[in-house]
């Protein structure tokens, strides 16, 4: 009753001072290390204008982390606050005709900011699954062959709290190649039944199955901010006063590496340099429509990454040329070192935050859910958002403290964990958790199978000091076997996730 009786005020408060809720504006880059933006990398070899500016008017976050470093999972904690790996998902990510990850009636950024009055959408890559239907009654082929494309698509993001959808299903190089607009397919198709047929009509790499004829791999990124702009422009003009919530995934610098002809070849480096370029030319074009609609003092725009850079970069002639996609530190996508979670995030609110600001703040991706809720006075109910850790009082300027958010789990494509509590980073893997490797990258010194650092004097993790410390190893492998049987990692009551089958039991044997 007294939570309802604030929010009630809150409202009336609002409405009688003539001010609505901030519009809130959630960029998620694909595959973009820390290391390729300037504002973070003053080495970096393309400029990036924007995202620079971006920080200058706003705040950067140099200690940010997504709770996985592959994307499907990251996509989950963003739009639930919690852990992927509390549910089916163990590890890896979702593929083309993958069932919805997200659980029918668990609460969403969006469905939470619905019921708060706003009107959302979200424009560009889903990969959280969704559910197709086939031709013949039967389970979709590999490639999709049997694919109904006539049929709605089910459990997708417009049953999660979306208003609008315009997107694609997964990643660029998955199938079926073609744009959904809300819960359709759209195209003129035609089907290919070899990855080499995919390859030979793109001109890169590519899934079998159903084409639109029409559809431009380099052109995707644009289509989708030509979109973005004009769903806010339509807002603006038929629903003024009230906010909204846009949540905008990228393709890009994503495989396959298609810059659009505007930026191939700009960066003078790489085809990812013109990419990334091209990503921050992205978030210029949104930054722009939003201040000529007159909404950017009331605009929270939040610009991040789903992981680092991915080796499908081409990370060595890069390295040649002084370009290091995950800076100075460890790793790639997929593991658990800090190149594989680390990454760029920054955050402009003109009303509220300073200019310039910078913080050491230690942040996950599963935090918006918590921080929206918070922005309009509540706190969350325990089945919801339990791996989500308020941070408007750092946007306001009030949290200093860079240790206040707790501990917060990292997650790696092969399905291991490590832990980030205080100064220390346990690894319970002796590889991180993954094959995937930065040609930079010297071997750890005293390496084993689990690894702990130390973050205050040694953040690019060259020195394994588990022996050193057996007290922290033991205090933290019991933290991390209480985040996991609890079903949550901040304050509340226990909840349940989805168990660990026999098959991933390695994955986590170091520490349940």
């Amino acid at each position: 009753m007294r939570l309802i009786l604030f929010s009630l005020i809150l409202l009336i408060t609002s409405v009688l001072s003539g001010q609505k809720s901030p519009n809130i504006i959630y960029i998620l880059a694909d595959d973009m290390g820390v290391g390729d933006v300037r504002t973070y990398n003053s080495d970096c070899k393309f400029p990036t204008p924007h995202l620079d500016q971006m920080a200058l008017d706003g705040i950067k976050f140099t200690d940010a982390h997504t709770n996985s470093s592959v994307c499907t999972p990251t996509r989950y904690g963003i739009l639930t606050g919690r852990y992927a790996w509390r549910t089916s998902l163990k590890r890896g990510v979702t593929h083309a005709y993958t069932p919805h990850l997200i659980e029918t009636g668990r609460m969403t950024v969006a469905s939470y900011l619905k019921s708060k009055g706003y009107a959302t959408a979200a424009v560009g890559k889903w990969h959280l699954g969704m559910d197709w239907s086939s031709n013949d009654g039967k389970k979709i082929e590999k490639g999709g062959k049997n694919l109904d494309l006539n049929a709605p698509i089910k459990n997708g993001p417009i049953v999660f709290g979306f208003d609008y959808y315009f997107g694609i299903s997964a990643s660029l190089n998955m199938d079926p190649h073609a744009y959904i607009e809300n819960d359709k397919i759209q195209g003129d198709f035609i089907f290919m039944p070899s990855d080499q047929e995919v390859k030979k009509h793109f001109g890169t790499g590519g899934k079998k199955g159903w084409v639109d004829k029409n559809f431009k791999r380099d052109e995707v990124m644009q289509t989708f901010t030509d979109k973005a702009v004009t769903w806010m422009q339509n807002h603006k003009r038929n629903n003024d006063n009230q906010p909204f919530f846009l949540y905008f995934p990228l393709n890009a610098p994503h495989s396959p590496i298609v810059p659009s002809k505007n930026f191939k070849g700009k960066s003078k480096l790489a085809p990812h340099g013109d990419f990334c370029m091209d990503v921050d030319d992205t978030v210029g074009q949104i930054l722009a429509a939003v201040e000529a609609l007159g909404e950017l003092d009331n605009t929270l725009v939040i610009f991040t990454a789903d992981n680092g850079v991915s080796p499908q970069a081409k990370l060595a002639p890069m390295e040649e040329k002084g370009h290091f996609s995950s800076y100075i530190y460890r790793g790639t996508k997929g593991t658990l070192y800090e190149g594989g979670h680390r990454v760029p995030f920054i955050v402009k609110w003109p009303k509220i935050i300073s200019k310039s600001t910078e913080s050491d703040y230690l942040s996950c991706t599963t935090d918006l859910l918590a921080t929206v809720a918070e922005i309009h006075g509540e706190k969350l109910p325990d089945h919801a958002a339990e791996d989500s850790v308020s941070f408007l009082a750092v946007l306001k300027g009030e949290q200093k403290e860079d240790k206040a958010r707790g501990a917060v789990v990292h997650h790696s494509d092969k399905g291991y964990y490590a832990l980030r509590m205080d100064q220390w980073k346990l690894i319970f893997h002796e590889k991180a958790g993954s094959r995937r490797t930065d040609p930079k990258d010297k071997p750890v010194i005293n390496p084993g199978e689990i690894q702990l650092f130390d973050m205050s004097n040694d953040f690019k993790e060259l020195v394994n000091v588990v022996k050193d410390h057996p007290q922290v190893v033991k205090s933290m492998t019991l933290k991390m076997k209480e985040i996991v049987e609890e079903g949550r990692s901040n304050k509340g009551k226990a909840q349940p996730y989805v168990p660990y089958e026999e098959k991933y039991l390695e994955t986590v044997k170091a520490f349940l």
